[in-house]
Formats: C-alpha cells, sequence, structure tokens
C-alpha cells in the first residue's frame, strides 16, 4: 500500500501535478451552534443542499480527471446519512481511493440513556460497509465543557468516548478535528487572552495544544488533525478573497491578526514532537514552518497554494467549482467542465489564506515539484534552508510510519515509536 501510494504520488509530480483533491460540500444545515462558524443553526440564511445527480456528476468528473481524494462536507454530512453512505459508495465505484467525511459529533449526544450503543453500532456498521477512508469529529475545546456548551451539544464528549471503541471493533479509527480558536485551552474569548503579551500568547497556546492532544489520547482517538484559523487578517481581505464555504467567520472567538496567528503556528509545531508517538497527528510542521514565515514576512517564500490547480471546492449553494473555499470572486462554473491542463497553465501564486486542507499538502509536496521544475535551485534551497529540509524529510517520514492516516487501520506503534520526541 505505502509502495503504490509513492508511485502514485510520484507519476503525479512528474506530470508537474499533485493528487487531485476535492471538496463537495453536499449541505450548509447545520443543527450546532459553534460561534466560529456562520453556518451554525442559529446564523439566519436560506440553507442550500446539493442534489444527489449534481454529486454524481462531480464524483464521476472527478474520477475521469483522476483525482486521487473526495471529502463530503456540510454544514453536517450526517444530517443525511442515507444519501451520504451512497455518495461514498458511488466515489468508490468511481475508483477514488481517498474518500472523507466527518461530523460535528451530534450524534454522540445522549450515551446515558437506553440504545445509545445499538445506535452507534448501527452508524459504525453502515459506515464500515462503505469504501470510506477517513471519518473525522469535531472538537473544539481541550475542555470538554467548553467544547459543548461551543456546539451547544451537552453530553458530547462522554459519547465520543464510549463511541470510539465501538468504531474502532468495526475496523474504523475516527480522527479528532479541532477548529483552532481561542477557547482551545478554555475560558471566554471575550475577555481572556485577546490582551496577552506575545510570550503569554505563545505559552497559552503551547500549553492549549498540549492539553487537547492529551485529551484526544485520553478519549481513545488514534489519529488528530487541526484546522488553522477560519478567518482573514485584518487589512489583508487579499484580492479575490471573498469567502465561499461559510465555515469562515468574525467572531472574536476565531480571529486572529498575524502576529498572533505566527505565535499560534509555532506553538502548535512546538507541541508536536511529544506526541507524535502516542497519536497520529496529521498537520505536518514544514507547513507551520512556511506559514509561520510567511506571516512573520521571512524567507525563504512558503511554497503557493495549488487550490484551483489540483485542489477544488464545490459548494453548496450553487453546485460551481472554485479554487478553494475562500476565493469565491473566482467562479470556475461546473467542475465537470474544467479543463485542467487550463488551470495548470495558470500557475499557482496565492498564499492569501491559511486553509490547511489545501495549503498543508501545496507545502508538503512544494520541495517535490521543485526538484521537478528547477532542480538546481532546489536542491541549493534545501542545502541552504537546513531546518526547514530536516522538517520536511522527518515529516515524510513521519508520514510514512503513521500509514498515510489510513482511517481503517490501526495505528502501527512500533512504527510510531521511532518518532518518540
Amino acid at each position: 500500500m505505502i509502495s503504490a501510494l509513492w508511485f502514485q504520488a510520484i507519476r503525479q509530480v512528474w506530470r508537474n501535478r499533485l493528487p487531485g483533491q476535492l471538496i463537495i460540500q453536499i449541505t450548509d444545515a447545520c443543527n450546532a451552534k459553534c460561534p466560529q462558524c456562520g453556518m451554525r443553526v442559529t446564523a439566519g440564511f436560506k440553507r442550500s443542499r446539493l442534489s444527489l445527480d449534481t454529486i454524481r456528476r462531480a464524483i464521476d468528473a472527478a474520477a475521469e480527471k483522476g483525482f486521487q481524494a473526495i471529502s463530503f462536507t456540510g454544514g453536517e454530512p450526517l444530517l443525511f446519512l442515507d444519501d451520504l453512505i451512497a455518495m461514498i459508495r458511488h466515489a468508490g465505484q468511481a475508483g477514488i481511493p481517498y474518500i472523507r467525511t466527518g461530523t460535528n459529533g451530534f450524534v454522540f449526544m445522549g450515551s446515558d440513556k437506553k440504545g445509545f450503543n445499538s445506535r452507534i453500532e448501527r452508524l459504525a456498521h453502515a459506515l464500515a460497509d462503505t469504501p470510506i477512508r477517513n471519518f473525522w469529529i469535531s472538537i473544539d475545546s481541550a475542555v470538554p465543557q467548553v467544547h459543548e456548551a461551543m456546539r451547544g451539544l451537552p453530553g458530547v464528549v462522554d459519547g465520543i468516548q464510549k463511541a470510539l471503541p465501538i468504531f474502532h471493533a468495526c475496523g474504523i479509527y475516527p480522527s479528532a478535528n479541532l477548529g483552532i480558536n481561542r477557547n482551545l485551552a478554555g475560558g471566554d474569548a471575550s475577555t481572556g487572552n485577546q490582551r496577552l503579551a506575545p510570550e503569554a500568547f505563545y505559552q497559552y497556546y503551547r500549553s492549549g495544544f498540549e492539553q487537547f492532544y492529551r485529551l484526544a489520547c485520553e478519549l481513545g482517538f488514534t489519529m488528530v488533525n487541526c484546522c488553522y484559523p477560519m478567518s482573514i487578517p485584518d487589512g489583508e481581505s487579499g484580492e479575490g478573497l471573498s469567502p465561499v464555504y461559510a465555515a469562515t467567520a468574525t467572531d472574536d472567538v476565531v480571529n486572529f491578526s498575524r502576529m498572533e496567528k505566527a505565535l499560534l503556528f509555532q506553538a502548535l509545531s512546538e507541541a508536536i514532537p511529544s506526541f507524535r508517538s502516542r497519536i497520529r497527528i496529521f498537520t505536518p510542521r514544514t507547513s507551520l514552518l512556511a506559514l509561520t514565515r510567511q506571516l512573520s514576512h521571512q524567507e525563504p517564500e512558503s511554497h503557493p497554494c495549488r487550490g484551483g490547480i489540483d485542489f477544488f471546492f464545490i459548494d453548496a449553494k450553487t453546485g460551481h467549482a472554485y479554487p478553494c473555499g475562500y476565493r469565491g470572486n473566482t467562479d470556475m462554473g461546473g467542475f465537470e467542465a474544467l479543463n485542467l491542463t487550463d488551470t495548470l497553465n495558470d500557475g499557482p501564486d496565492c498564499r492569501e489564506c491559511d486553509w490547511e486542507c489545501f495549503r498543508d499538502p501545496s507545502e508538503l509536496m512544494g520541495p517535490a515539484l521543485d526538484l521537478r521544475n528547477h532542480p538546481v535551485q532546489a536542491i541549493k534551497r534545501m542545502a541552504t534552508d537546513r531546518s526547514y529540509t530536516l522538517l520536511w524529510l522527518e515529516d515524510l517520514r513521519y508520514y510514512q510510519a503513521c500509514g498515510f492516516f489510513d482511517g481503517r487501520k490501526a495505528p502501527g506503534w512500533n512504527r510510531l515509536r521511532q518518532h518518540a520526541s
């Protein structure tokens, strides 16, 4: 399996591409109250949902274009479980190898009520009977009570802890998905860490990330990912940035300045090594270093995002493709009509947002594309920028030790122990 993954990646890089990734927002309806998300249930706008025919056409087009990954997102995808299951199966039948979806966790409420285990067993078996590869569960804070208050989902953390062994028994290993926000370590964003001096701010988040990783391990997760703050820095609106993906928000809980984001990414990067042997951490430290440098106006530049070239987002309202969830002013029309040769000729040049879904793989695979396109300059950069190069090589080794984050397999603990800090 690993050799096949490497072969596919090398073949794509040889063609000056990365393995294609398509994110399909099947709905913007949601039943949670997350203040950091514009799709929260209390937001007053007309909800949309893609037709199954639209989703099927996008899946078939992705398969024809050689895409490797499809993510079904929302809103809350599990609100339409039967249709979601059908689309996951369709993606598998079309030949897409990496299929992902997730939940805000509402299904894990009521764990103290009769029938909880049987209900979760039905869900786990339903997902296990599809080719789904990764299933994520959102968690917003290292403090369970804070997470539940933010989401408006009481008792959900206990339910997650009780549900994980059921999923594992079915051969599904969910990932905890942290959307970074000011309540990471508890507290109230309106009175909490906004006024902290830089060193105190860094320490708050360094400790918060460590607390979060400990919580994920204690709950029984074997995999974890971090979503970077879904906000655009003050005064940095950027040409073409007009979010079409309403997971963005202007609420203080998720709004950070450039300096704060740089400190966030540094804190996250330095918290990761101590936990890499205990849980599979998807976040590449290479990307965190590049984003920190970008936000701090340091050289060399981060690698540009491949959104709109190899990665695309389809929104629930129009069913149209966009380069990412942020570039709503760049409506690319129906995904099935896209000519990928044209998108490649446009060339990557966007560094406007921090959307990890696209920025992380762009950065992680950037050096490989550099070696393909400009080998002399790439080798020179790797030789002179040793801190970046060493992180990149370590990320690649770690990804392989994690089995490339296959959520249908248990961790290889012996391989992970080699990455103990």
